[in-house]
């Protein structure tokens, strides 16, 4: 199969076509058309096999994945996904595995109304990049920058089960096979929290996705914000996996881990009732887990007030070249 019956048999045909799309995949460019008094949110995200995903990997799970880890930038900017475009290398092109790929793409693809309008193919070591493409009204959209001292900190869902899974198939940590079996789809099929960001555009005065771990991603809002914080330990969201073995494992993979791909926000003092009451009106999974303060550092603290001190750091790419 050449390049071209690639992309007409696997990716031309799709479940979602947007009436704001006017040239979408057969042009050398895609024509889209924004409506008034919409801001364009742009992100892109790259995953290389043995870097991000292990080749082996379910590659249903891995189309969902791809598109999941760039929805969720959208969302931490409280935008609505609208499109994106696909370059994908392959080392071959396997009619069954580009099928279940596909699969999982446009499976989420279709959940969230968002387009695939373009992109490219090419021989090479399995690599999958994304360029996702969203709105928002206006001047309404969330940031790194804005956090303030007295803010609360909230994060979405519960952290720590993709680095606690990437941990136990390393065979770092040992793990009940149904525990295992219960929180590997957090690393292999993440949800974005979308609605999350869109409902708390509103409310937060700053926010990040967690991509490289709590710390290190609220280490990316302090930054911004020229602030710092304190972060309670015993607040921290953990599934019930997680907390079975937090005994043997302790805080590090929930705090440092990465994958999460959950929602950072901060919140000023006067809007922590309307996002505790919008929380429970619409079924979010948020925990309030510390406060911006003054300072320059973040500080994390033990249930006894002790100062903890992770081992772990958030994941970095380029950290040991």
């Amino acid at each position: 199969m050449n390049e071209f019956e690639l992309i007409r048999n696997y990716f031309a045909s799709q479940p979602v076509t947007r009436g704001d799309t006017l040239v979408g995949i057969g042009d050398d460019a895609a024509v889209i058309q924004p409506p008034p008094g919409m801001d364009t949110v742009v992100t892109t995200d790259v995953l290389a096999a043995n870097v991000h995903f292990f080749e082996s990997i379910d590659p249903t799970a891995l189309g969902h994945k791809s598109l999941a880890v760039n929805l969720s930038d959208l969302a931490a900017m409280g935008a609505v996904p609208a499109w994106f475009l696909l370059d994908l290398t392959l080392p071959e092109a396997d009619a069954d595995w580009l099928q279940a790929f596909a699969g999982g793409l446009f499976g989420l693809a279709q959940r969230y109304d968002v387009q695939l309008i373009g992109g490219d193919t090419a021989r090479g070591p399995l690599s999958v990049a994304i360029t996702a493409i969203g709105l928002v009204p206006e001047g309404k959209c969330m940031r790194r920058r804005g956090a303030q001292p007295g803010d609360v900190i909230y994060v979405t869902g519960a952290l720590g089960d993709a680095a606690l899974t990437l941990a136990a198939l390393r065979g770092e940590r040992t793990l009940a096979t149904d525990d295992l079996a219960v929180i590997r789809d957090r690393m292999d099929r993440p949800t974005p929290r979308v609605a999350e960001g869109i409902a708390l555009r509103r409310q937060a005065s700053s926010a990040i996705d967690i991509s490289d771990g709590l710390t290190a991603d609220l280490g990316h809002i302090l930054q911004a914000s020229g602030v710092g914080a304190r972060l309670n330990l015993g607040a921290l969201p953990l599934s019930a996996a997680y907390r079975k073995y937090l005994p043997q494992i302790g805080w590090d993979y929930a705090l440092a881990g990465g994958d999460d791909y959950e929602l950072c926000v901060t919140v000023p003092p006067g809007r922590v009732n309307s996002v505790d009451k919008l929380a429970d009106a619409s079924g979010f999974s948020m925990a309030a887990v510390g406060e911006i303060t003054a300072g320059r550092t973040l500080e994390i603290y033990d249930a006894l007030g002790r100062l903890y001190e992770p081992q772990r750091k958030g994941f970095e790419h380029f950290a040991q070249m």
